[in-house]
């Protein structure tokens, strides 16, 4: 028996008597074990005895290294030092090879212990963040059946996929990484005879083989709707299985808790998109990429409902059907279903064309032809379903076209829901472009009042604005390509039929104006269905007027009118954090929810907080249900949308188990926060994060944009101008192709701080300001704000686990290797000190002698990781080196030998911290 099947024990003396303790995670231990060794084979037939022998030699000086030994370490140094250029690349890959390997036994591993819960039904109560142990709870709690499932149906909870500009994983790869977990799962099953685990074993090798001889990194960089495709991909791949599946067991869950089912044709989540939306400072988005994402999206959608409706068919052969069923195929068919299956399926195909031909040469079909409706497709599907249930068919009913009629409320035939993200800046210039074309004035000189006064004039006209403001009027399009790229999107959006379309986002948002000139230019395209326009507060600045400025827009009579009661707001993350630091940037965002929630309660609008969170602790990053149960009260009311990007969908939705698992997490904790809200902040407690939130903000920004040496030392020790080079996403790593800091975009600026380990968006400032605050004795006032109080809970348990993913050490090397200057040095130094010295803060804050002494599990994932990424690192900054010098003397070349492999390196680091930017 392969030692994964079996479950390790190991004994302890207790009163001289001994108590088996079952290991669950030694099942794990033997999958990396496994994978290694496989891995290890490859090497040795597919690449040679020299680079095994060479990659053992290197992993086994990072372990001792990482011991803390110093002669292994200057020994490994000098390995790596000479190694020949054609030897770096062999190196990296093997060494990242491994941790991906390693990431796939431990996603496995999750579903192992998922289905470990589902075994044991006496058990599955017990399960944090599960619906079987919340429910009861929350009618432990005093809230009734009925109410509970009341606040189900309501449930609207969005997940927005977006593109990640330092993924550089390719979907090929991929493919063959979720190969290898199907294989796992295989070998898992303890029936397997000799013979047919010996096949799947090997299956397994020929896998790890084929991953080898895959190229780990596009060449070229990606178009917004290659990335679109990698979002549907997620789909077709994982929650189109997933999602049917969670919804069976929620429905399964609240009926034995409530005795009242989940509405057939409602999903609590929904998904959504911004890859092919999203153009605020990607020019590669264009109108005619969202057409195209918009149509290639419904072609997906089709081909996934022809198959299912295909499937379907042959399953309800019946011919026993209602008298509703009959009245719509006829006296004369035998097989009803059949029959009505075969025209839904047909349309479907003709769908399928339509979308293909359009994206050809812009062929159009009759509406009757095809579905851009979802509505016209769950109709015949709920049609069959009424019919199999009065006649006594019920169970026939409940299974796969049951898992149909839920894809079909989850996805519909557009599969998601298009967002599109614009800057404010964008929209001033094209209403100033009609203006002054009008001859009016310059809008954007315009005061506040000025500006409102004209857009509500123009929303309450019926005439036109401008006559043919589309058709490409002269004076507005040819002179200013900006201009005419919007009035072109909204030309697209004006041509959209059906569901396609979610929110238009607008980022820098600062006036009411803001919201109403996009509403201005959605009537004067046409927009059949218009958009809800949700302005982003993101800056510092920004989340501290959120409140003002939602007041000042629901102030606005027409504009309250329009909106029917419902508003939503996207809190941005990242942007604030890199202006604030991520104390002060994760105070602000809990203060303007509360302001938003209080000023929409005022004005008695519904309110959606759509939150702009990313992977990493300094974007906003928290485990699903910490994250939703540290917001304000009332900040969660049944609805919220959450963007979930690059590295995290993989990472959360890559396999059926884990996605399902992430969809509960999801479902429960909306549920939990909107029927048990988090108490509200004690005054003391607000006061002691105002001071904090000061002292933090100020001694980020004084170090970031005052210290004279700092962005030399970004751009000089971290990846920083690389990342700019590489082929990553379609996003450009920097809204403008000059400036400093202020023009770096978040997640390259997290991303390069993490390559080298000092994490150092995720704490600089917070340390001097718990220290400031434990001084001023307010040690007491801390323990109650961590005892009862979720949001300070999440904001240490972040730091903690960021900080125990910092390594100074690992960030000297880098600085040793490529810089001399002592200006840089001096400063490292001090940087390196502070990361050490909020270390020794936050241990005393939380009364603990190490970091992550209450997490053993992910404290030893980093310490087997250890040994594998420490190479990379040194090999990362000795590419670097080698990079630059070669760049030196070929003048700016535009590629380099050592690019490939430094991406390598950049793709096994993220690989072995599960997380980039």
């Amino acid at each position: 028996m392969h030692p994964s099947d079996q479950i390790k024990q190991t004994t302890v003396a207790a009163d001289s008597a001994t108590t088996p303790i079952i290991d669950p995670h030694a099942a794990l231990r033997d999958d990396v074990r496994l994978l290694g060794g496989l891995l290890g084979d490859t090497l040795k037939e597919q690449a040679g005895q020299h680079l095994y022998d060479q990659v053992e030699a290197i992993r086994l000086l990072g372990k001792k290294a990482a011991e803390g030994d110093e002669s292994a370490h200057q020994a490994l140094n000098q390995v790596l030092s000479d190694l020949a250029d054609d030897e770096l690349l062999p190196i990296a890959r093997a060494f990242t090879q491994f941790l991906n390997l390693a990431n796939i036994a431990e996603q496995y591993h999750r579903v192992r212990r998922r289905r470990a819960w589902q075994w044991h039904e006496h058990k599955r109560d017990e399960q944090f963040g599960s619906l079987y142990e919340l429910l009861p709870r929350l009618k432990a709690k005093g809230l009734s059946a009925a109410q509970i499932a009341q606040t189900v149906r309501e449930l609207d909870i969005e997940l927005v996929l977006t593109a990640h500009p330092t993924e550089v994983s390719r979907r090929t790869l991929i493919q063959k990484y979720d190969d290898i977990a199907e294989h796992l799962e295989r070998l898992d099953h303890v029936k397997q005879s000799p013979v047919e685990r010996r096949a799947a074993l090997a299956q397994l090798k020929r896998t790890i083989i084929g991953a080898w001889h895959t190229d780990e990194i596009r060449h070229h960089k990606p178009t917004p709707v290659d990335e679109a495709k990698w979002g549907f991909t997620a789909i077709e791949q994982t929650l189109w299985f997933a999602m049917p599946e969670f919804l069976r067991q929620f429905d399964q869950v609240l009926f034995e808790q409530t005795g009242e089912h989940l509405p057939l044709d409602h999903t609590p989540i929904r998904f959504a998109s911004w890859m092919g939306g999203d153009r605020d400072g990607n020019p590669n988005v264009t109108h005619a990429v969202t057409e195209e994402v918009l149509l290639l999206a419904r072609w997906q959608a089709a081909d996934l409902f022809w198959r299912d409706v295909d499937a379907l068919r042959w399953e309800l052969s019946m011919e026993q059907c209602s008298a509703e069923m009959r009245a719509v195929v006829g006296e004369h068919s035998r097989e009803p279903y059949r029959d009505l299956l075969r025209q839904v399926r047909d349309r479907l195909g003709n769908t399928r064309d339509w979308a293909k031909s359009t994206l050809a040469a812009g062929h159009t079909m009759s509406e009757n032809d095809i579905y851009l409706h979802s509505d016209a497709l769950m109709q015949p599907l709920l049609l069959c379903h009424r019919s199999l249930v009065e006649c006594n068919m019920a169970e026939v009913a409940d299974r796969d076209l049951t898992d149909l009629i839920r894809r079909v409320a989850c996805f519909g035939v557009e599969l998601l829901r298009l967002d599109i993200r614009q800057e404010s800046g964008r929209h001033r210039q094209t209403i100033a472009a009609i203006t002054e074309y009008l001859e009016l004035g310059d809008y954007q000189d315009w005061d506040e009042a000025s500006r409102q006064q004209f857009l509500l004039a123009e929303l309450q006209q019926k005439r036109p604005l401008l006559p043919n403001i589309l058709n490409a009027e002269p004076s507005l399009s040819i002179n200013d390509a900006d201009v005419a790229e919007v009035l072109a999107t909204f030309k697209v959006l004006a041509a959209q039929t059906g569901g396609g379309l979610g929110a238009y986002v607008i980022s820098m948002a600062e006036y009411p104006s803001d919201v109403l000139s996009v509403m201005l230019l959605q009537k004067e395209a046409g927009v059949q269905t218009p958009l809800r326009v949700v302005p982003l507060f993101e800056t510092l600045k920004d989340l501290e007027s959120a409140g003002a400025c939602l007041d000042a827009l629901l102030s606005v009579d027409w504009y309250k009118q329009a909106i029917h009661g419902r508003q939503e707001i996207m809190i941005g993350y990242s942007d604030s954090a890199k202006d604030a630091g991520f104390l002060a940037a994760s105070w602000a965002q809990y203060r303007a929810q509360e302001a938003l929630t209080a000023v929409a309660a005022k004005h008695g609008v519904k309110l959606t907080l759509f939150h702009g969170r990313g992977g990493s602790v300094s974007r906003g990053g928290a485990p699903t249900h910490q994250a939703l149960m540290s917001q304000p009260p009332n900040a969660v009311q049944g609805s919220i949308r959450v963007t979930e990007q690059g590295e995290m969908i993989r990472f959360k939705f890559g396999m059926k188990g884990i996605a399902m698992r992430n969809l509960e997490l999801y479902a429960a904790a909306t549920l939990e926060a909107t029927l048990l809200p988090p108490p509200p902040a004690k005054p003391a407690w607000r006061e002691l994060m105002d001071r904090m939130s000061q002292t933090a903000v100020n001694t980020y920004r004084q170090t970031v944009r005052e210290e004279p040496a700092f962005i030399r030392y970004l751009r000089t020790v971290t990846p920083e101008l690389e990342l700019q080079m590489l082929p990553l996403g379609s996003r450009p790593a920097r809204r403008q192709s000059t400036g400093g800091l202020s023009s770096l975009r978040a997640i390259p600026w997290v991303f390069a701080w993490t390559q080298i380990r000092l994490m150092l968006p995720a704490w600089l400032g917070t340390g001097r300001a718990l220290k400031t605050a434990m001084d001023d004795g307010n040690a007491d006032t801390m323990q109650q704000m961590l005892a009862a109080w979720p949001y300070f809970q999440t904001v240490i348990d972040m730091l903690e686990m960021v900080l125990s993913k910092a390594d100074a050490n690992i960030a000297a090397y880098y600085e040793a290797h490529l810089t001399q200057d002592p200006a840089l040095q001096a400063l490292g130094e001090q940087l390196r000190r502070r990361l050490l010295h909020t270390i020794d803060i936050l241990l005393n804050v939380v009364g603990r002698e190490h970091l992550l002494q209450n997490n053993p599990v992910l404290a030893r994932s980093i310490a087997v990781r250890t040994p594998y990424v420490l190479p990379l690192h040194m090999l990362q900054a000795e590419l670097m080196r080698r990079r630059r010098q070669f760049d030196q003397a070929e003048q700016r070349a535009d590629s380099t030998p050592y690019d490939h492999a430094l991406m390598v390196t950049i793709a096994g680091i993220a690989a072995g911290l599960r997380n980039t930017g």
